[in-house]
């Protein structure tokens, strides 16, 4: 079993920057691949970032490439993923997901281990 929980969400304005972190426990974090995902009101759920679990890949969506960089601490057990020039697109609730494996999974059903979301509200 993984838990994760995520935390660093908020209210920003347009142009601005979070940082969103991951915290997990259970099985050990450096064996597992971790991703970001955001779901809208309405939309499914969508792939933003993932990273290998050695942290030497990292592969993101279109849509937030070259605003968004996701990494990870595997002393700390943690991921990050940090939002900059945020538009009121980005808003949305963010989860961090786990699972075993060496590469790196862009499908939702791949992952096995869910936190339980951090809203992130940008206002135009």
């Amino acid at each position: 079993q993984v838990q994760l929980v995520e935390s660093g969400g908020g209210l920003v304005q347009a142009g601005g920057s979070l940082r969103l972190s991951c915290a997990a426990s259970g099985r050990p974090f450096s064996n597992s691949a971790m991703g970001w995902f955001h779901q809208a009101p309405g939309k499914e759920r969508e792939f933003i970032a993932v990273i290998t679990r050695r942290g030497g890949s990292t592969y993101y969506a279109d849509s937030v490439k070259g605003r968004f960089t996701i990494s990870r601490d595997n002393a700390k057990n943690t991921l990050y993923l940090q939002m900059n020039s945020l538009n009121p697109e980005d808003t949305a609730v963010y989860y961090c997901a786990a699972r075993s494996g060496s590469g790196y999974y862009t499908d939702p059903l791949e992952y096995d281990y869910w936190g339980q979301g951090t809203q992130v509200t940008v206002s135009s």
